[in-house]
């Protein structure tokens, strides 16, 4: 288990700029982003034990994270290849 967080500069290296022009120019990737953000930062609260929760819950939201990093990716794959 990590206690470090998942941010999404970190998870796409090289993809900052990108990230970031998706964000104003896509409503929807920037709902993406602002939900990877919030559940990121839940699973944080939740790893250092600032917000205990069940290891069910924490699992959960694991998999909801990572189903958005899934989703932001294939949005960053194709932003890419345009």
């Amino acid at each position: 288990m990590s206690h470090v967080p998942h941010e999404l500069v970190e998870e796409f290296p090289g993809k900052a700029d990108a990230i970031h022009a998706l964000k104003g120019s896509s409503p929807h990737f920037a709902r993406l982003v602002d939900e990877y953000h919030q559940i990121n930062r839940a699973i944080h609260r939740a790893e250092t034990n600032v917000e205990p929760t069940e290891e069910l819950n924490e699992q959960e939201m694991r998999k909801q994270r990572l189903a958005l990093k899934d989703e932001i990716a294939e949005i960053l794959s194709a932003a890419g290849a345009a």
